[in-house]
């Protein structure tokens, strides 16, 4: 793959006042969607508006984060699975936004594909998450590329329950086998929404570089930018 040249003038430093909202106040125009916003949705430059989509409604999202408790969430306008994108109609969106939320997919793949599939041409995709590296995820590997492309085609249930032991074991920090494997039973049963796969800046651009080849996405990368322990993707659809 030729990263090096995809990404070559795109890359861009935190500078100063740069932030989330700046960037969006750049590029989100028209009527889009956000997806799993929770309590914090991203600002909006005047005139744009979003309906925010979750798999679970606003008491249900209650029930299942507790320490959300007493923390103003936003309304879900649209319940539907934010990988799926079911109920959005094919080419209706200006903007899709999804912070902190790729790295929750079981399915990133096929979640950037619907991402595309419901934006015009045109339309921008933006979402921002972690860098591994600086966060309680830096004991994990960073997931591979044909891992990622093996939840696409086979679909996500072969990894899952080592995504959650994983989990248990690197992020929880149950260093018994044992407890971990029971610890992770749990989870699954829960279907709590941990961080299946993580990335950092570097593998996050060799990703989308990959999907352009493997998956035939069409998009440009406006911008990528590294702020904190996250880093912030605009991209933009072009006609395939």
């Amino acid at each position: 793959m030729r990263i090096k040249a995809f990404i070559r003038g795109r890359l861009l430093k935190l500078i100063g006042g740069i932030s989330r909202q700046t960037i969006a106040h750049e590029y989100l125009r028209g009527e889009g969607l956000e997806i799993g916003a929770l309590s914090l949705p991203l600002e909006l430059p005047c005139g744009a508006s979003a309906k925010y989509v979750d798999r679970l409604t606003v008491t249900e999202l209650r029930k299942h984060y507790p320490e959300l408790a007493g923390v103003p969430l936003v309304n879900v306008d649209i319940q539907d699975d934010g990988e799926s994108l079911a109920s959005v109609a094919d080419g209706s969106q200006d903007f899709v936004i999804a912070n902190h939320f790729l790295e929750h997919c079981e399915n990133p793949v096929l979640a950037l594909k619907n991402m595309f599939r419901v934006l015009r041409i045109g339309g921008i995709a933006y979402f921002a998450l972690p860098d591994k590296r600086f966060t309680f995820d830096k004991e994990r590997p960073e997931t591979a590329l044909e891992h990622l492309w093996k939840d696409y085609t086979d679909g996500p249930g072969g990894s899952r329950k080592g995504h959650f032991e994983e989990w248990a074991e690197k992020v929880e920090k149950l260093k018994d086998g044992e407890a971990a494997r029971k610890r992770a039973a749990r989870l699954m049963e829960t279907g709590y929404s941990i961080h299946f796969h993580v990335f950092t800046q570097d593998g996050m651009l060799k990703f989308l570089s990959f999907l352009r080849e493997r998956a035939g996405l069409e998009f440009g990368l406006k911008l990528c930018m590294a702020a904190g322990n996250e880093i912030v993707f605009v991209l933009q659809k072009r006609e395939g």
